[in-house]
């Protein structure tokens, strides 16, 4: 019924969406779940907004009762970046409303950090057990029941207050404050007169919701907290400012609970960097070495020396103008660019030294030996580039990962 009434409805209206590459759909008892997935480079604002629009149009279409369609957008920046794990040996109902009131805060108050979402352990409720014979007795309903609680337990508005030149807005408070305001709100009336209250049919418990996954920390029971950060946020900076804190918090809570991190995205960000920097960095040493073995050199061996960071010092101001950062891709582009520029300075040099050593001076050696095989290397270099450069120009998402690397 809800694949034929919901779900199809809905999947023909907003099949019609420019740019969709595919959609799929869950039906299950009472819920409707749809995704959109779009080709990469679609503007997601006009597409969410177009399905918006026809949402509107298929909604009176809908059975009654069915809730308003929501829709949410999914962003791999919404993933939490750190899933943190909290072991203690408290009471999880306790520890959860510790976290909540005292350590949830401090980690959103971290600067990038968008929120942190504490779940798991046990959530608070108020149960009401009724005795199913006495309510049939007195001819109470579970409808009539549960209406005599919703209506006593809401703040309602008492109107304005005028005195002099004040004016005092006042309210009624409604709210249960105790267990006992609960079980003495009255139900109903009996044959006699008397009346009759919540505790004489039904018995009202401080618990908590029925537990469906357990969580656990180092081997004791635990609860989790997922830390999201803000779009556009550095995720490093974040994780060690999140890092940080814990250290903080851990310390002055240690009695309590400890904080420990399941997963940090940082890692694997600063693992996949420093690998690739360190290879760029022992690939320009060998490099090096090999260049003194075979030219016994060391005059020349010191020019590639020199020349290799200080390309890569200029092509840093390229990266920061083209508004880069120091990721994967471009320490990657840059490992290659030290291979080229390794590579053309060893054939280069090798003439310069060979037509030296057969008897020309320096000077007229190194400009006669560069001279001659100068034509080589740019067509040497310029075949490389026209095998990158393309990447520059290409669309979706091989665009998007190998822009920064050409």
């Amino acid at each position: 019924e809800v694949e034929e009434l919901i779900t199809r409805p809905i999947e023909r209206s907003v099949s019609a969406v420019t740019g969709i590459e595919k959609i799929s759909s869950v039906s299950a008892e009472g819920v409707s779940s749809i995704t959109i997935e779009f080709t990469w480079g679609t503007n997601l604002e006009e597409a969410v907004s177009d399905i918006r629009d026809r949402l509107d149009r298929v909604v009176k279409s809908l059975p009654d009762g069915v809730d308003r369609p929501t829709l949410r957008r999914f962003d791999s920046a919404a993933m939490p970046i750190m899933r943190l794990g909290v072991g203690t040996d408290m009471d999880l109902l306790e520890a959860k409303k510790l976290l909540e009131d005292q350590v949830q805060y401090r980690l959103e108050r971290i600067p990038g950090v968008a929120s942190a979402t504490v779940s798991g352990g046990k959530t608070r409720e108020i149960q009401v057990l009724l005795d199913m014979n006495k309510a049939k007795l007195l001819n109470i309903s579970l409808d009539e029941l549960i209406a005599k609680l919703e209506a006593a337990n809401v703040t309602t508005p008492a109107g304005n207050l005028k005195e002099s030149r004040f004016e005092i807005r006042l309210r009624t408070p409604g709210t249960f404050a105790s267990l006992d305001e609960i079980r003495d709100l009255a139900i109903t009336r009996a044959p006699d007169g008397s009346l009759i209250y919540l505790k004489d049919i039904a018995e009202v418990a401080d618990t908590y919701e029925t537990l469906t996954r357990h969580v656990r920390v180092n081997g004791k029971p635990g609860i989790f907290i997922a830390i999201y950060k803000q779009f556009g946020a550095n995720t490093v900076s974040v994780a060690e400012g999140v890092m940080s804190e814990l250290d903080k918090i851990n310390t002055e809570m240690s009695r309590q609970f400890r904080i420990t991190p399941l997963m940090n995205s940082a890692e694997y960000i600063q693992k996949a960097i420093k690998n690739v920097s360190d290879t760029a960095l022992y690939g320009g040493l060998l490099a090096v070495l090999v260049l003194f073995f075979f030219l016994c050199n060391l005059r020349s061996t010191l020019i590639i020396a020199v020349s290799i960071p200080l390309s890569v010092i200029a092509t840093f101001v390229l990266i920061y103008f083209c508004g880069y950062t120091l990721n994967v891709m471009t320490l990657g582009g840059l490992a290659l660019g030290i291979g080229m520029l390794v590579d053309n300075s060893i054939v280069v040099l090798e003439n310069i030294t060979r037509l030296h050593d057969d008897g020309l001076d320096r000077q007229n050696a190194a400009i006669q030996g560069a001279n001659e095989v100068g034509a080589a290397i740019l067509a040497s270099t310029l075949a490389t580039v026209a095998v990158i450069l393309p990447l520059l120009f290409a669309r979706g998402l091989a665009g998007v990962m190998f822009r920064q690397l050409a």
